[in-house]
């Protein structure tokens, strides 16, 4: 598979889910907000889990004092 067919199939996907979107809207909308903060109180403890970029007051070697 080549790269100019990757890319036809990637757009025909994202443009199919634009279109379903947009067709699901008007009726599940009432669903769709009503579930929204359940969805931001799960994505917290997700995010937590799956974070792994800096670490604040990391651990230092026995003798090692902080400046």
């Amino acid at each position: 598979m080549n790269l100019s067919s990757k890319r036809a199939w990637l757009l025909a996907v994202i443009s199919a889910a634009l279109i379903a979107a947009y067709l699901f809207y008007p009726e599940h909308r009432a669903h769709m907000f009503g579930l929204l903060p359940y969805a931001l109180l799960f994505a917290c403890p997700l995010l937590h889990f799956f974070h792994v970029g800096h670490h604040h007051g990391g651990h230092r070697p026995s003798g090692e004092e902080r400046p």
